[in-house]
């Protein structure tokens, strides 16, 4: 009688078959990275935009050599983007006058 998950084979994700990691993938940090991205262009811009930098570097594997996938690479451009437009916003808004947006 067969056993449900009792059987000979190992759990695919065991030590032994892959790496041990304790983060997420690349793919993943890539995609929240290009979420955050892109909210931070209508809320809280000075947060999401570093923090989408920050997940489309971890993604790119913290070098700009070799293969870069476009999730992570839009996450960098679009977060530097956003941490730029809060600030020049910012900027303007502490000034006198009406600000420059």
């Amino acid at each position: 009688m067969a056993s449900f998950g009792h059987g000979t084979r190992r759990h695919p994700r065991t030590r032994g078959r892959t790496w041990s990691r304790s983060g997420p993938d690349r793919a993943t940090l890539g995609i929240i990275g290009a979420i955050c991205a892109v909210a931070g262009f209508f809320v809280l811009g000075i947060v999401l935009g570093p923090v989408a930098m920050v997940c489309g570097w971890l993604a790119m594997g913290r070098s700009w050599a070799g293969s870069r996938s476009a999730p992570a690479l839009i996450a960098l451009v679009l977060g530097a983007i956003d941490t730029l437009l809060a600030l020049i916003f910012l900027a303007g808004a502490t000034g006198s006058g009406y600000g420059m947006l």
